[in-house]
This record gives structure tokens, sequence and C-alpha cells, in this order.
């Protein structure tokens, strides 16, 4: 695994100085919710580190991890968002619903961010077990939603530029 023994949450909050008015939406799904709300909190704890204002700050909850994508183009399509994280897991099961929910979860969100040219961050963990996913959730390999929303800062920079 690409990422054994590495904690990537850490980043610079000063880099980001320029950040804190984005106006941004966090779309996050229900299922798996003990996992999902530790990265919802780990998506925060970002924008907070940069003294994002919360009022702008937009969370949609969706049933699971399909839904994610009409969640992520519901959040696009209101005008005074500037970009998008979405949040879900995906644990393996014994049948093939698994790789049809992440491929459609995973295609959805990049037609979304394509069609609406604004970042939509992946915080869509695809794991095997629980465990893998409670690691990437505030675990031994840190938070992955604090990184998907540094995700989503570094592309509103760039668009700055």
């Amino acid at each position: 695994m690409a990422t054994a023994g590495k904690n990537l949450s850490a980043f610079d909050p000063t880099t980001f100085s320029n950040c804190a008015d984005f106006r941004i939406g966090i779309v996050v799904s229900a299922w798996n919710g003990h996992i999902t709300n530790r990265l919802l909190e780990g998506a925060e704890s970002a924008l907070n580190a940069i003294g994002h204002n919360t009022a702008n700050r937009t969370i949609l909850e969706v049933p699971g991890a399909f839904e994610l994508p009409l969640g992520a183009q519901q959040l696009c399509q209101k005008h005074d968002i500037d970009g998008v994280l979405a949040i879900g897991v995906v644990i393996q099961g014994e049948t093939r619903h698994f790789d049809f929910v992440c491929s459609g979860a995973t295609h959805g969100l990049m037609d979304v961010m394509l069609k609406y040219d604004k970042p939509v961050g992946f915080c869509l963990l695809t794991d095997n077990t629980e465990q893998q996913s409670l690691d990437r959730a505030g675990g031994k390999h840190g938070n992955k939603g604090t990184e998907a929303m540094v995700a989503v800062l570094q592309m509103l920079q760039n668009k700055l530029s």
C-alpha cells in the first residue's frame, strides 16, 4: 500500500491564508456514518486551521456513496459555491456491489467537476475492511478528509493564479 506508515494529513495552514473566504460545499454520505463523520471532522479542521469563515460552508448529507455525485452537482449548481468536497466510505463485501458503487460514484464526481469547472474533492474511501477505513479517518494513516480538503483548497488557489 502506497501510504503504509505515512500520515499525509499534515499541512501548513499559512499556505492557504487567501482561502478563508472561499464558499465550500461538503457532501457527506450517511452510510458508514461513524467513519464519514470522522472524515468530515478532518475536512472541517483543515478549514478551521486556515481561518475559514464557517458561514461560507454548506454541508449536505446524502444516503450513500452512490448519491455523492448528485449531491455534489446540487452544490455546484448554487452559484455561491466555489468548490466541493465529497465524503463517503464503501467497504468491500461479498458481492460485486462494491465495484458498481465505487465506479459510479467516481465517474459521477469527475463528471460534475468537469461540467461545472469547480474542484470536487475526492474523499471516497474504498477499503477491504472497516479497520482500513478507520485507519484513514483519523487513525494511523491520518485523516483523508483533511487531505482531500487541502486538495480542494489547492485547486481553488490555482484558479486565482
